[in-house]
């Protein structure tokens, strides 16, 4: 039974609208993958549902096209106005992209879809808003600025949607989510959509509703099968040496680089623009049209290297990055996870490499414990590691290093010749 969906086609869901299986058909949507094929018949019977997919597995899908059947259906059966289903979200870059997967798979059904997060002038959205929609992708500061003045109201609510569940349910959000689901209608359907989730997590949506939540996918690895993981142990000093060796190895690829902090990302650029290889960075200083900016120029290929914090760790669905470089392992275990799954998404094949410090074993090691079994190792013989150190540009050797050697070297021969 849990290879049914393979079979099944879209245009086999009797329950949806011919408008939205055209359009499905339009973006290439054909068959349902495993997340969809399991949660599109409980979201439109109307169940809370809790799922947990690995990412590119098309999660967004999975509840925008049953929530765009939802929201036509109450559009034609009370024409009532208001805002039917908010979707929250933890990043500005994924509000854009569901909310791009919504109006691509709601074209000409006239439900309005719309997102607002901050960065940004409020003019523009409050327009739109005041115009009415049905579908609101947002991220909860600006949605509460928003709605303190009066301009989304959250009334009619129908559908409350928690995308990157774990991120959303975590301290930093958690207090945003109570205020939303007390201005909402208590009588609602809640869908919380994640790639990780751990005990905790679970806990916190259970407490946020009374109807029992199914779990729809719980996989048992949660990285997809069609990446390829592996780590080197490489120390601190000479990790810009192997992501030379990396990105001039593999001169077609798009290669997303993931380091632990906004000053580490700089430093990336300004070393690859040393050594002649353009790259770009986004992280939480740049501003929001910067970011887009970026994130147009990597997706159009234009750049093919993008250095990333966290930040960019969810949210951004680029089908076509070849490679993911761990430059620095994440401090959160489930951060691999996210990082990792930019790559390899939908049916492409993808590879991600880590590199790992001495310092970092410890980081490795609950990564493993998280995802339950070992990453691959690559192992990097001495010789090997000495000769992609020095065939960088980069590479400066140290005088007194230089010195030594010279004066062992002169030793040997001495010994040699005594002998």
């Amino acid at each position: 039974m849990a290879h049914t969906f393979i079979n099944m086609k879209f245009k086999d869901y009797y329950s949806l609208s011919e408008i939205i299986k055209s359009n499905l058909t339009k973006a290439g949507f054909l068959k349902p993958t495993d997340i969809q094929y399991k949660a599109i018949p409980s979201i439109l019977r109307g169940e809370d549902v809790l799922a947990v997919a690995q990412t590119g597995t098309g999660k967004t899908a999975a509840f925008a096209i049953p929530v765009i059947q939802k929201v036509m259906e109450l559009n034609n059966a009370y024409r009532s106005e208001g805002i039917k289903c908010v979707v929250m979200v933890p990043t500005r870059e994924l509000a854009l992209q569901v909310s791009e997967v919504f109006q691509k798979i709601g074209r000409g059904t006239g439900v309005a879809t719309f997102c607002v997060f901050g960065g940004v002038e409020q003019a523009p959205q409050i327009a739109k808003l005041e115009k009415g929609i049905d579908i609101l992708v947002t991220t909860p500061g600006r949605m509460f600025d928003l709605s303190s003045q009066g301009f989304i109201r959250l009334n009619r609510v129908r559908i409350l949607i928690l995308d990157e569940a774990d991120r959303m349910l975590d301290p930093g959000f958690i207090k945003d989510i109570r205020d939303v689901t007390e201005r909402v209608p208590p009588k609602r359907q809640t869908l919380f959509f994640s790639a990780t989730i751990d005990e905790n997590i679970k806990r916190l949506a259970y407490s946020l509703v009374t109807n029992p939540i199914r779990i729809q996918v719980s996989p048992k690895d949660p990285v997809a099968k069609n990446i390829r993981h592996a780590v080197s142990f490489v120390e601190m000093d000479d990790k810009r040496f192997f992501l030379e060796r990396i990105i001039k190895s593999n001169p077609d690829d798009k290669i997303m680089v993931f380091v632990r902090t906004k000053v580490r990302a700089e430093r990336v650029v300004k070393a690859l623009d040393r050594l002649g290889v353009p790259a770009i960075a986004i992280h939480g200083d740049k501003d929001q049209a910067e970011r887009f900016e970026m994130l147009d120029r990597f997706r159009s290929g234009s750049v093919r290297v993008l250095i990333s914090t966290d930040v960019g760790a969810r949210g951004i669905d680029i089908p076509d990055i070849d490679m993911v470089v761990n430059y620095d392992l994440p401090e959160k275990a489930e951060n691999y996870v996210h990082r990792v799954g930019r790559t390899g998404r939908g049916v492409r094949k993808g590879q991600a490499i880590s590199f790992c410090s001495e310092d970092e074993k410890g980081l490795l090691a609950e990564i493993e414990a998280y995802i339950t079994k070992p990453v691959n190792r690559i192992d990097i013989s001495t010789e090997a590691h000495r000769d992609i150190v020095e065939a960088s540009a980069e590479y400066k050797p140290d005088l007194q290093a230089v010195l030594k050697e010279i004066e062992q070297y002169e030793n040997r021969k001495k010994r040699r010749k005594k002998n």
